[in-house]
């Protein structure tokens, strides 16, 4: 199947999940439940899996993480500027806009579009990706956030540090994602195989992962809709399309990364935000309709830019 094909069928299914939950097809119940059965259980499988069996020879690692995080953290300041800036929002939706403008959905959108477009070896990029994406977005929203409390000054008291990093890290640690990455390089490096039977269980699970995410996020959708601040919205989902991957793009071709692992990146930073933008604007209780307004706006008009951004991708690289 074509690339365009490829695409339209990843966008074909969002949007079949999409109207199953608008005409009540389904009830919003199972797109909650779908998503935690890929959260706790599919896409943690298909990590681990992927951390034991892939071959990475050739993905350089450093190189690939210095040239998406680069392009994270341009589209972050500069989505945490523009709000602030043209929109005279406050340092505490300053943070939540950094994250809607650089936070891409790997895994929910990601998982299933890589493996259709790039098969197992572009999954196998995106998890080196994935391993570090989570944890050091997470530490940055929180360092941050602390900060933004304080130039706001509502921040009730002295907030202890070591509370603050002990909860990091214990979220951190019971994260599905986290302990399937970090279960999978543990077997990996004890050089033992797995057997053949667990080996299949793992397959025929993380198998589901890809097509179950996609219906479970065009459920989730129709869930977090469209509440206002669409301007905004619209700002911090062009960065996100458009300049972070340019700048991923551009950080590839200065040092020089192998051409199917630059592809991936690039792609990898073109993808729109997800769920987990919201969340943390939940977590933080300000910038809740900005993230989610980010988010569906971008999603939106990721069927169109992804497109455009595997075909510079290919022109480039090859």
């Amino acid at each position: 199947m074509g690339l365009v094909q490829t695409i339209i069928v990843v966008f074909g299914g969002i949007a079949v999940a999409y109207a199953a939950a608008h005409f009540k097809l389904l009830d919003e119940r199972v797109g909650d439940g779908l998503s935690e059965f890929v959260f706790m259980i599919a896409a943690p499988l298909l990590l681990f899996r992927t951390m034991v069996t892939a071959d990475f020879h050739g993905s350089a690692p450093w190189g690939l993480w210095a040239s998406y995080f680069t392009g994270l953290a341009v589209a972050w300041a500069l989505s945490d500027l523009a709000i602030k800036v043209i929109f005279h929002r406050d340092n505490r939706a300053g943070v939540v806009a950094g994250v809607s403008g650089a936070f891409s959905n790997l895994v929910f959108l990601g998982m299933p579009l890589m493996l259709g477009v790039y098969g197992q070896d572009g999954f196998a990029i995106l998890s080196l990706i994935v391993a570090i994406h989570m944890p050091s977005v997470m530490a940055a929203s929180i360092t941050l956030h602390e900060i933004a409390l304080r130039r706001d000054g509502v921040l009730d008291g002295e907030r202890s540090l070591h509370k603050v990093v002990t909860s990091f890290f214990r979220s951190l640690l019971r994260n599905p994602f986290v302990l399937g990455i970090l279960g999978g390089w543990i077997w990996r490096w004890s050089g033992l195989q797995l057997p053949v039977v667990v080996d299949s269980l793992v397959e025929l699970l993380g198998s589901v992962a890809g097509p179950v995410a996609l219906f479970a996020m065009g459920m989730g959708l129709k869930k977090f809709g469209i509440s206002g601040q669409l301007a905004a919205s619209l700002v911090i989902a062009m960065i996100k399309l458009f300049i972070m991957p340019a700048v991923v793009l551009a950080m590839a071709l200065l040092i020089d990364l192998t051409p199917f692992t630059a592809k991936i990146a690039v792609i990898s930073a073109a993808l729109p935000a997800g769920v987990n933008s919201y969340l943390i604007a939940t977590k933080f209780g300000t910038g809740q309709a900005l993230a989610s307004n980010s988010m569906v706006v971008a999603t939106a008009l990721s069927a169109v830019s992804m497109v455009f951004w595997v075909t510079v991708a290919t022109h480039v690289f090859g």
